[in-house]
């Protein structure tokens, strides 16, 4: 079933309907298109009789991805989306400085350096650029949300955990453990090791006959190796030594530390969302889990969602098409080309077409990835891939769909994979 988005005069959202009804509503005049994707109308009148039933929008957050459906009380999915946050803020703020370090050398004018501007990077309670973007991400999409349909009730899935307590269970206990820091257990991991070896070099086996034992890690910890006993081996140190000069080669893995950035963004972004989306309740990773399991949906963000937005119970889809959404930049910071730059990129329109605009090209729709002066330009999929056509797309073959916006969306078909057009 197709559902399509109504709006009051006044853009409060109403329920939605179905394209049938939507499709009267047009020819009757008594509506008007008012957004593409998703499909949704705007009444000219509000009419006699109108009800909105409690809905609950349910919302996976994420790092990377974040998970929206809504549902009412019996259970019926009138929403779902996928959103891909951004996490190439730091990569392209580096090119961004490099580029603008690059421009400034290259200028004859003496620019005075400026270093006591930076008031913003020491303000209290400061988040850095990708994080910003991150939690502005899930609110953009909570607002969205709002926006189409009457929501009444927003659960944030918050599955917050402690990073020492993973390294050091006994913190749970024990509160004054967190000052001593996550390597305050090395030493009794150290007496593990040296146990489980047998207080012998496992390199030489005693051939060295050095008494003085070390205990070594395998990885090193200056290439992210881990304290744990998996990545420790007892050595003396003749072979401990000899290793580090090179001459000594160990053949057992070791292991590396985990990557926590992920998790540790997502403590923040959790506890942000809790303090800015006012009467959101909480509920926990593993609760979704279970319930999804029992319901018997495979895993993916929408699923999840789902499950969140049911509160547990049985969802039943009346959307088939999931809203993908992928976060962009605004622009690339490159301005010109040539040796001298001496070649302008233009950022702005090219015969009326931006980067990320949404056209339509042989009854397809696609996104602009690049223009070039001559009338040319290339076109891409929600996930960033170049679409190879043949003979290349000029302006003129194709019609602008919507305009660029802080994200491109598209709608899949459910089952598909993530950013498959219908």
């Amino acid at each position: 079933m197709t559902l399509v988005y109504i709006l009051a005069p006044d853009r409060t959202p109403l329920m939605p309907c179905s394209a049938v009804v939507a499709r009267l509503l047009l020819k009757e005049g008594k509506a008007k298109v008012i957004r593409r994707t998703p499909f949704t109308l705007k009444l000219f009148t509000m009419p006699e009789k109108s009800y909105t039933q409690p809905l609950t929008l349910g919302v996976d957050t994420g790092s990377t991805m974040i998970g929206s459906a809504v549902a009412n009380e019996q259970g019926h999915i009138s929403y779902l989306s996928e959103v891909k946050i951004r996490n190439d803020i730091a990569t392209t703020m580096k090119a961004r400085a490099k580029a603008r370090r690059n421009r400034r050398n290259r200028k004859t004018r003496y620019r005075k350096a400026r270093w006591l501007n930076r008031r913003n990077s020491i303000k209290t309670g400061r988040f850095s650029p990708t994080m910003r973007s991150k939690i502005e991400a899930h609110l953009r999409e909570i607002r969205f949300v709002q926006a189409l349909l009457p929501i009444s009730a927003i659960v944030l899935e918050t599955g917050t955990f402690d990073l020492h307590a993973l390294k050091n269970p006994e913190v749970l206990q024990k509160k004054w453990l967190y000052q001593r820091g996550i390597n305050y257990g090395f030493a009794n991991t150290k007496a593990y090791v040296l146990t489980r070896d047998g207080y012998q070099c496992q390199h030489c086996q005693g051939e060295s006959k050095d008494q003085h034992l070390e205990v070594h890690h395998i990885v090193f910890r200056s290439q992210n190796g881990s304290d744990e006993e998996r990545n420790l081996l007892t050595l003396c140190k003749t072979c401990h030594d000899g290793l580090h000069a090179g001459t000594v080669i160990l053949k057992k893995p070791g292991k590396r530390k985990g990557n926590l950035a992920h998790a540790t963004q997502m403590n923040s972004i959790r506890v942000q969302l809790l303090q800015q989306v006012e009467g959101a309740e909480e509920t926990f990773g593993f609760v979704t889990k279970e319930h999804r399991f029992l319901a018997g949906l495979p895993k993916t963000h929408t699923n999840d969602a789902a499950m969140i937005a049911t509160r547990g119970n049985q969802p039943l889809f009346q959307v088939k098409t999931v809203l993908a959404k992928k976060c962009v930049s605004d622009g690339d910071y490159q301005q010109t080309k040539g040796v001298r730059s001496e070649r302008r990129i233009p950022t702005g329109k090219i015969k009326g077409f931006r980067k990320f605009d949404k056209v339509r090209h042989r009854k397809q729709e696609y996104f602009i990835k690049g223009r070039m002066s001559t009338g040319y330009v290339i076109l891409m999929g929600i996930d960033g891939e170049k679409v190879d056509l043949k003979p290349i797309p000029k302006f003129e073959k194709m019609k602008r769909v919507s305009a660029r916006s802080s994200w491109i969306m598209q709608q899949r078909i459910m089952g598909r994979s993530s950013y498959s057009p219908i």
